[in-house]
């Protein structure tokens, strides 16, 4: 029987997390006055953050083997979730995302099945490595197979909420962990060959016959394709007041809560907009200097620790916060598509933090174990 003796963290990470914390509620504030919503999101992102924190302990308490003994089971209640979600959810801007829970706000399961994919993809590599420590082609390949049907499931599900962003990550989470664990470099090949031909072909279609496109993958996709394609026109409202904010507020900034324009979704897709535009070129460059630190503080515990799963599990963590992290940056300067990703600990959001913090229990799991339990 164990007994749990030590909650130790990892120091380093935590008061990142913090300073995360710090920072968002500031920016959320100063982007309440833009959003019309007073100090509602502030008062709603310090519960999320202290529930956040509270769920990272519970994590820590139970422990990781315990999540990766339920990772089946975890993933069969994320799939349910998605499927109800399309069933009985209302649609918000034309999507159903969200379920809508009465006093507290949207709860979106995608953002908790980032994680549990995760998990679930850790266990299924770990197990295939463990029993075949010199696989063959053929074992490698239905092995492949088995992870594909697994990442497919909710991917289709998403899509069809319809979030494309939130299906890139699963996508990019799966070529991470497969990555790390060793796997065939031709698979990568293959799978990269077979997702050009698979573009080329619906860009192909897109180009020649638009009229043929929406009746083959909906008008839906078809939208979402021409806003993707034409991002780099950087004409949209939303981008343009955005990047009027940043370029205008110079080296130090307007101050706190001077945001000059209005634009929308200034607590969550354009946060870092708001950010630049109070603390200007120093405070973006500390912002972006905490984050990579955060980030190599994540992949140096990946190399120290000796468990496979942790590990692969860690992969998939990184890959997708660097990802959104990335992604969400770029777009408010032009530089990617403007696809409703969030950035990580500091955008406004109930559900995308608390899976975050549920990550976080992860890690500190993974980088403290050997202090907290005892035989």
């Amino acid at each position: 029987m164990k007994n749990i003796s030590k909650y130790k963290v990892d120091k380093s990470i935590l008061i990142s997390i913090i300073l995360f914390a710090l920072i968002s509620i500031i920016t959320i504030y100063s982007a309440s006055s833009i959003v019309l919503d007073d100090t509602n999101l502030v008062i709603k992102q310090i519960i999320w953050y202290i529930l956040g924190f509270a769920i990272a302990y519970f994590i820590m308490f139970i422990g990781n083997k315990t999540i990766y003994k339920n990772a089946w089971i975890l993933y069969i209640i994320g799939n349910c979730l998605l499927i109800l979600l399309l069933l009985f959810a209302k649609p918000i801007n034309n999507a159903k995302c969200w379920f809508v829970l009465p006093g507290i706000g949207t709860f979106q399961p995608s953002e908790f099945m980032k994680i549990i994919l995760i998990i679930i993809l850790g266990k299924n590599i770990y197990d295939f490595n463990d029993n075949f420590p010199n696989p063959t082609v053929k074992e490698e390949f239905l092995f492949l197979i088995k992870i594909g049907i697994i990442v497919f499931i909710p991917s289709l599900l998403t899509f069809l909420q319809p979030d494309t962003g939130v299906v890139m990550i699963y996508l990019l989470i799966t070529i991470c962990m497969l990555f790390i664990a060793g796997i065939r470099y031709r698979w990568f090949l293959i799978l990269g060959g077979l997702l050009l031909l698979f573009v080329g072909s619906v860009l192909l279609i897109y180009f020649i016959n638009q009229d043929l496109f929406i009746q083959i993958f909906g008008t839906s996709f078809f939208l979402r394709v021409d806003r993707l394609l034409d991002w780099s026109n950087k004409s949209g409202f939303q981008l343009e007041n955005g990047l009027n904010s940043i370029g205008s507020a110079g080296l130090f900034g307007k101050g706190f809560n001077h945001t000059p324009l209005y634009f929308p979704e200034a607590h969550t897709d354009f946060i870092f907009a708001v950010y630049a535009s109070n603390f200007g070129l120093i405070g973006s460059v500390l912002l972006l200097a905490l984050i990579a630190f955060f980030d190599i503080k994540l992949i140096t515990t990946a190399l120290k620790t000796n468990s496979n799963i942790n590990k692969y599990v860690i992969a998939g963590i990184v890959g997708m916060l660097i990802y959104q992290q990335f992604q969400n940056i770029s777009m408010t300067f032009g530089l990617m598509p403007i696809t409703g990703i969030t950035l990580p600990y500091i955008s406004y959001g109930g559900s995308s933090l608390l899976s975050y913090m549920i990550m976080m229990g992860i890690i500190f799991n993974i980088s403290n174990e050997s202090l907290r339990f005892t035989n």
